[in-house]
């Protein structure tokens, strides 16, 4: 389990990167989709025009209020096919300044990835992002063809993630708020993203606090048994994808993956505006 979480954090800047990459947002703006609208209706898009209330759903985490006033008038503007279009589009701009198409062992961490990704699709049950992702056409070239594996595995993962989370009784912004008692992300950044109101912010981390989850702004011994808890069963619930390449395989890619996601990582490509 803990080869196969390697592997997957390792290269996930590959595809995490897309978020934040200003390739990403000049084409969405290019689309008519300014401010959130892009991040929104770019990752929903495999749904086709998808709503504000199955973005809600399936996101978890972000303001309800937030994600309708971004996407109000998104499909409008724009198409499904045409904001892919421009993701992966934008994609492909961005890795290649990185120079990803340039590093070695490309062939070998793609046919890795990829394995994965498609020993997940045979798992898609319950999991609704993956599989719209899923029944996305591969890209022809390789770094779009990595850039969708890795995708997939991070749409496999976090479909889990969300299911542990409503088996635990773990809310959308109860969430949010023990993943910022971390200290992992700033928690300046999660607000800014996720864009809930202070008060429901400190009213739901009061509420934690009187469940014995939070001690001040950090976690309890009780949260981090749970948070452990929760991160060990999204684990496991992400292990058939990666049971197909093995241990050796995962060790492989593990070891092949780290100069990928440092390259991202160096190149910029996550700072957060």
């Amino acid at each position: 389990m803990k080869t196969a979480r390697a592997a997957w954090r390792r290269l996930e800047p590959v595809h995490g990167m897309i978020y934040f990459v200003p390739e990403a947002r000049r084409r969405y703006a290019d689309l008519g989709l300014s401010g959130r609208a892009g991040y929104f209706a770019s990752r929903s898009a495999a749904f086709g025009r998808a709503s504000a209330e199955l973005i809600i759903s399936t996101f978890y985490n972000f303001n309800p209020a937030f994600v309708r006033q971004a996407v109000d008038g998104a499909w409008d503007a724009t198409t499904p096919q045409q904001v892919l279009d421009a993701r992966y589009a934008a994609a492909g701009e961005a890795l290649r300044r990185a120079g990803i198409h340039e590093l070695p062992d490309l062939d070998e961490v793609l046919a890795l990835t990829r394995r994965a990704a498609e020993a997940a699709g045979e798992h898609a049950q319950g999991r609704p992002l993956f599989a719209a992702h899923a029944a996305l056409p591969w890209p022809e070239e390789p770094v779009l063809q990595l850039w969708h594996a890795q995708t997939l595995l991070r749409e496999f993962r976090g479909d889990g993630h969300v299911a542990c989370l409503l088996t635990e009784g773990v809310g959308a912004l109860e969430a949010l708020i023990l993943h910022a008692a971390t200290g992992e992300v700033p928690v300046g950044l999660l607000k800014a993203s996720r864009a809930w109101p202070e008060e429901e912010w400190a009213g739901t981390r009061e509420r934690l606090r009187e469940r014995g989850l939070l001690d001040g702004d950090s976690l309890s011994p009780e949260g981090l048994l749970l948070r452990r808890h929760i991160e060990d069963r999204t684990d496991r619930l992400a292990l058939p994808a990666y049971a197909a390449l093995g241990d050796a395989g995962c060790e492989r890619l593990a070891e092949l993956a780290s100069p990928y996601g440092r390259a991202v990582v160096e190149a910029g490509l996550l700072k957060f505006d």
